[in-house]
């Protein structure tokens, strides 16, 4: 799926079963994060947080590589504070798009995923990687700290490990990514797409109301003390409870059959 052409679409999006997969398309540049490539996948994010016969999104790449993190061409070409300022705060405001929407994203990792591209793994709710896949913020190698993948990343891996991964630049492998929790799942290359589709598979034949209120309170409850982590977890449980799909998913369970869910 290498693009030969600049007229290619950036994000290339396509939807089957409930599930949107949208893959970067620019795998002659390592699906670098370009002011333009962020707007198109900030488009594609927004249609699909809005339309809910969609419920999973898959990140992917073509080419050779998951993400390469910024474009550094575009960005000595408009050494400018203003365009720095709006590049980071584009690039942000996409991530946070991963986290607020409501369906699950999981990231397809194949190649490397390196700074903004190790950040875009970092956001996504899940991520599943080939057992050749690669990861590092490499931005201190070249002068600049990682400090927004630095964000996503310290909310995934142990404290330790993000900021000597922040420090050195150091790739670290499928395996070492798994175990300090960057991603969920290692597997060949060769199974990678049907790991994805079975993942993914397994959340769609859930409740899409579960789905969505719980996504949303798992990252609110992060942010809160204990205490009030227990007292808003428990108001979104009350409100679970009084869902139609929740009294079919308990009258189905008690009934031996399939539920069948109303999405309301």
């Amino acid at each position: 799926m290498n693009p030969s052409s600049s007229d290619e679409p950036y994000v290339l999006r396509v939807d089957e079963q409930g599930v949107s997969t949208l893959t970067l398309n620019r795998g002659s540049q390592f699906n670098a994060l370009s002011r333009a490539m962020i707007g198109a996948l900030q488009q594609e994010l927004d249609a699909i947080a809005a339309d809910p016969s969609l419920r999973v999104v898959v990140i992917a790449g073509a080419g050779k590589a998951f993400c390469a993190g910024h474009d550094l061409k575009e960005m000595r070409a408009n050494h400018d504070k203003g365009f720095m300022q709006d590049l980071f705060r584009s690039c942000g405001r996409m991530m946070m798009s991963l986290t607020q929407m409501p369906q699950p994203v999981i990231a397809r990792v194949h190649g490397i995923a390196t700074a903004a591209g190790c950040q875009l793994v970092s956001m996504c709710d899940l991520a599943v990687a080939a057992d050749g896949a690669r990861f590092a913020t490499s931005g201190i190698n070249v002068g600049l700290f990682c400090a927004t993948p630095a964000v996503g990343l310290s909310r995934n891996l142990g404290r330790k490990q993000a900021f000597e991964m922040l420090l050195t630049g150091d790739f670290i492998d499928a395996r070492a990514a798994l175990q300090q929790g960057l991603v969920n799942r290692v597997v060949a290359s060769d199974a990678l797409d049907a790991e994805v589709a079975l993942l993914a598979g397994a959340i769609v034949a859930k409740s899409p109301v579960a789905i969505g209120m719980g996504k949303q309170m798992f990252y609110r409850q992060l942010e809160m003390g204990l205490d009030a982590a227990y007292q808003y977890a428990s108001e979104v449980m009350a409100c679970n409870m009084m869902t139609e799909d929740a009294g079919e998913g308990i009258d189905a369970f008690v009934s031996k059959r399939q539920a069948q869910w109303t999405g309301r």
